[in-house]
């Protein structure tokens, strides 16, 4: 099998696209952890600066003043990297955001947005019949309810979205300890399960509530 068909996410054909991670969003999150959920896509974040993974970033409704910017912690992490803000629901309907995908030049994309069913399943299938490759880190989004959540995950892998977790998607990308990549890991992934270990040991969760 030839490099360019192996099923591998290799970091140099891939890009990061991170949708939605704003305040009001997480607010629609209830029966997850919205801690681990921001732990998680914070940590993806960092590692795809750390390795030179391109990130897309992108907002909803920010300027049209129905919500905030990216959460600070992770805006914190990509500084540099311009929000793209939307009306569409379906980011892959906004034609700055297709573009800055496109731009990257990676045919490969891994998405993480919130909520599941909406942010990321529209925009994921989306790509995926526009010819891209698309795994999605199901441990950095989350919805409503699990079940929710759960049937949106469904629909991703019948698309053929390919589900990965925060810790794996890192092995990926690296893949050899003697990788220059792997000095990122060996870097991040201490703190990170420190930190992740501390909210498991104390899960903590959101009454659920409506719009009203």
């Amino acid at each position: 099998m030839s490099e360019q068909a192996r099923p591998v996410f290799d970091a140099s054909e891939t890009v990061l696209a991170l949708i939605d991670y704003q305040d009001g969003v997480l607010d629609l999150v209830f029966e997850q952890d919205r801690r681990v959920i921001e732990l998680n896509t914070r940590y993806l974040a960092k590692f795809a600066k750390a390795i030179g993974v391109p990130v897309v970033l992108s907002t909803v409704g920010v300027e049209m003043g129905v919500n905030g910017p990216t959460i600070e912690s992770i805006r914190a992490e990509l500084s540099d990297v311009e929000e793209i803000d939307r009306s569409q629901m379906n980011a892959w309907e906004d034609s700055a955001f297709v573009d800055a995908v496109r731009a990257t030049g990676r045919g490969k994309v891994v998405m993480a947005g919130i909520v599941t069913s909406v942010c990321l399943a529209f925009p994921a299938v989306d790509a995926i019949a526009d010819g891209y490759e698309v795994a999605f880190v199901a441990d950095a989004v989350g919805d409503a309810t699990r079940e929710i959540h759960d049937t949106a995950v469904l629909r991703l892998v019948q698309a053929g979205a390919v589900p990965v977790t925060t810790i794996a998607l890192m092995a990926e990308w690296f893949r050899d300890w003697k990788s220059p990549l792997a000095a990122a890991a060996r870097e991040l992934w201490v703190p990170y399960k420190e930190e992740w270990a501390a909210l498991k040991r104390n899960p903590e969760f959101v009454e659920p509530k409506g719009l009203v």
